[in-house]
């Protein structure tokens, strides 16, 4: 219908958003992405084979990847036809198929985009796979989703994966410029204004222009600038990208921990405020922070999981807002330890023996003997009494008698507090060795 209306004329009068009228009509006019539309970028070196792929295009939001594909089928000719993975099921994705083969007999290709692709479950994934590889459909599928774990290998492996990436301060200046250019007269706003619009878009092509737009609805040409406050007041603030089921979730999880394991306080900082202005379950946090404090620094400073439970005690107790200070204190306090995962690889070391060595039975020095069988048996036979022996220690073999050469897990490193232990184990060997134990 709306073609009809379009052929007719009768568009030309109606409201159009400016996010629509600033649609680029040429892969050239499409803003940021040089690493995929530049000059040696893929999509324009695969365009100048004439070999045009299959692709997944990954990436957040508002990045363009519609677009792109839409004038993909502009530049290679492929007549375009658009489904969403929200909306269709097993008879739109037929329905297509099989407009595809109709084209393909007269000659003619289609380029079939799948908006959220990763919403189809296996077997839709699956159902493209003939159609893609007899040439009746060229896909590009869509996709805010780590591919490597929501697309299926047999789609991954007859596709290429472009990457898209946020806009940057630079991308939503040019698309500023552009919407200003549009509408005639620039946006009254001061810098730190302006400044203000491009965080609010969060790297969003698509907010950065709707924003504006607001701004332009609400202003007349002349109109005095406004500060970051009243700019504030004019237009709601996004939401941080941070979807807590999703790739935001573990992206920003995994960069604090990885902050944190760094010693870098600052950056830890950073994003747990990040995570907090998210909306994350303020206890998912605390969990995280004690397994950091565990996995990561372990004996080198035991003060650091009293720490991360103290914080996740302390907000239990507080509540919101005042325990979140809780969990900043022990976030400075884990990234400002001394690290060690020497733990760590003591029990993963320890475990693969485990497993490997079976239900080996300790020796029988080391085993009570409550009953007389086991007596007569030499349960107990030999054992020495720790602290009866020089310097409370024995020496004594405790691994089961199969084990010949004696393994080492847990090798702790000169830091912190595990360098006394390292001086302490390292003493208990020589005592072990000089009394054959």
């Amino acid at each position: 219908m709306s073609d009809l209306f379009q052929a007719a004329g009768l568009e030309k009068g109606a409201p159009r958003p400016l996010a629509d009228r600033l649609r680029p009509s040429r892969l050239d006019d499409v803003v940021g992405q040089p690493q995929i539309l530049g000059d040696e970028g893929t999509l324009t070196r695969m365009l100048r084979s004439g070999r045009l792929s299959s692709m997944i295009l990954w990436g957040p939001p508002g990045c363009g990847k519609t677009t792109v594909a839409r004038l993909i089928a502009e530049e290679t000719k492929l007549e375009f036809e658009q489904l969403s993975a929200i909306f269709s099921g097993v008879q739109d994705l037929r329905k297509a198929f099989e407009r595809a083969k109709a084209r393909r007999q007269q000659g003619s290709g289609t380029l079939l985009f799948v908006d959220e692709i990763h919403r189809f479950n296996r077997a839709q994934q699956d159902s493209f796979l003939p159609h893609m590889e007899d040439g009746t459909i060229t896909l590009i599928g869509a996709t805010t989703e780590n591919p490597s774990f929501e697309l299926n290998a047999a789609v991954l492996s007859r596709a290429v994966v472009l990457t898209f990436q946020r806009h940057d301060d630079e991308a939503l200046e040019t698309l500023l410029q552009r919407a200003e250019a549009e509408e005639g007269f620039a946006l009254p706003l001061e810098d730190d204004a302006r400044d203000a619009l491009k965080g609010m878009a969060d790297g969003d092509g698509r907010t950065i222009i709707n924003l504006a737009e607001e701004v332009f609805a609400s202003t007349e040409v002349g109109a005095a600038a406004m500060d970051r406050e009243a700019l504030t007041k004019l237009v709601q603030r996004r939401a941080p990208l941070y979807d807590k089921g999703r790739d935001g979730h573990y992206n920003l999880i995994s960069a604090l921990h990885k902050s944190v394991r760094g010693s870098d306080p600052d950056a830890a900082l950073y994003w747990l405020c990040r995570i907090l202005d998210g909306g994350e379950d303020r206890l998912f946090l605390a969990r995280r922070l004690v397994r950091m404090a565990v996995e990561d620094i372990g004996l080198a400073d035991p003060q650091a999981m009293v720490q991360a439970m103290a914080a996740k005690d302390t907000y239990d107790f507080l509540g919101s807002p005042e325990g979140e200070l809780a969990l900043a204190q022990a976030t400075i306090y884990l990234a400002t330890a001394p690290k060690s995962n020497g733990a760590y690889v003591a029990y993963k070391a320890a475990m693969r023996a485990a497993k490997q060595h079976g239900s080996l039975a300790p020796p029988k020095h080391i085993l009570n003997a409550p009953t007389k069988l086991m007596e007569d048996e030499g349960y107990g036979a030999g054992y020495a009494y720790d602290h009866d022996a020089p310097d409370g220690f024995s020496g004594q073999n405790y691994f089961p008698d199969e084990i010949d050469a004696r393994p080492t897990f847990y090798d702790p490193p000169e830091r912190g507090f595990e360098r006394d232990i390292k001086k302490r184990l390292a003493y208990w060997d020589g005592l072990r060795r000089k009394r054959g134990g």
